[in-house]
């Protein structure tokens, strides 16, 4: 490959991962890229995880092995199989040496040191492949993982200067996690509640339309539990916004620990004492069933006054939900009853009858059109 087509290759790769919006796909980008790069038929990234001594593979791509996954649930290898992980790596590197990628084949030896390498050219064997390049990825100054590229049984083998090349593209990988983890973390502060580290009200608001438009598409059940914590304009005032923040971390656990009982609940705070779990796929009486022990686990608590949970689900009879306006009015009604009620447990929409009460005021011409839920606060229960 001239220096042209390689600086293509370069500039096709990093563009691929620029691309992407998730970890998945910037780790195929930067798999399929490099393969395409270096005129493979298979490409791996993979991820050296210390704590737990192994070396995970994240994406394999191309022509695929028989027990290989794209995306592979737990396809790892022990780091002492391949001990230029630990040595190669990272003592030598850091000794003062590069991060150079070298060349294996399936016949031996190795252009490495030997004792590195039995396990890969076993592994090349097995699976019907030729030769092998691999290339140390370098992130924030430590060994990251590895960038590896086959090419199949009978075809020329990769030389050095295929090796200087996967070093090259292995930095260009490297920028490319690093922009991917940066992203991910700015979206996910910007979905995240900075006090509790639930959601925020942004990512409900999300999750809640395309849950609704599920329900719509298919039936699903949505069910949504809004709850309201009583007592902390008490405490801050009685005891110090310090105790009141306390307060709304201790309450956050507590409704963590109770959405893991829906499988895929998302627990959140809206905002001030208000708090919320939504739920897509349970029974509308599961949900309920994890709000009472929201409201039981609330009063345990030392500080505080416990806690209102109103909650609304598709899966009652509370009308055709076509809007997450709707559901979200639905549930904000049930809590401002169990608000005005001191009720112990959750108050659920559409379980009294044909004229429920709660689904009644949810449904009053009169409501602010943009849940301004603050306005029902001054207003006599119903």
């Amino acid at each position: 490959m001239g220096e042209e087509s390689r600086l293509a290759a370069v500039v096709a790769l990093a563009q691929g991962m620029a691309a992407a919006h998730t970890s998945r796909e910037a780790w195929r980008a930067a798999a399929d890229g490099a393969c395409r790069a270096l005129g493979g038929s298979f490409a791996a990234l993979s991820v050296w995880e210390r704590e737990l001594g192994r070396l995970r593979v994240l994406v394999n791509v191309g022509e695929l092995a028989e027990g290989e996954e794209e995306f592979p649930e737990d396809e790892s290898y022990p780091v002492h199989q391949f001990a230029e992980i630990t040595e190669f790596l990272h003592e030598r590197w850091a000794g003062g040496g590069e991060p150079d990628a070298w060349v294996e084949t399936a016949e031996g030896p190795p252009s490495g040191p030997a004792e590195y390498c039995h396990q890969r050219v076993a592994a090349l064997r097995r699976r019907g492949r030729g030769c092998c390049v691999v290339a140390p990825i370098v992130l924030h100054g430590r060994a990251w993982g590895e960038l590896y590229v086959a090419r199949p049984a009978g075809v020329p083998v990769f030389g050095p200067g295929d090796a200087d090349f996967a070093t090259v593209l292995a930095a260009v990988v490297a920028a490319g996690i690093a922009q991917t983890e940066r992203l991910e973390e700015a979206r996910r502060l910007a979905f995240t509640d900075a006090l509790t580290g639930l959601a925020n009200r942004r990512a409900v608001d999300a999750r809640l339309d395309e849950a609704v438009e599920r329900h719509r598409r298919d039936g699903a059940v949505v069910s949504l539990v809004v709850c309201d914590l009583n007592g902390l304009k008490r405490v801050n005032d009685t005891l110090g916004h310090a105790v009141g923040d306390r307060l709304l971390e201790r309450f956050g656990t507590v409704l963590s620990l109770c959405g893991a009982m829906l499988p895929g609940a998302l627990a959140a705070r809206l905002g001030g004492d208000e708090f919320c779990l939504l739920a897509v796929g349970p029974s509308a009486d599961e949900v309920v069933k994890t709000a009472d022990e929201v409201c039981r686990r609330a009063v345990e608590l030392r500080i505080g006054d416990g806690v209102a949970c109103g909650v609304a689900s598709t899966g009652d009879p509370v009308g055709p939900v076509h809007s997450a306006r709707r559901l979200f009015r639905l549930a904000d009604a049930a809590q401002y009853r169990a608000k005005a009620e001191r009720a112990a447990h959750p108050v659920v929409a559409g379980r009294e009858g044909r004229d429920d009460p709660v689904v009644r005021l949810a449904d009053e011409p009169s409501r602010a059109p943009d849940g301004e839920r603050r306005r029902f606060r001054g207003r006599h229960a119903p």
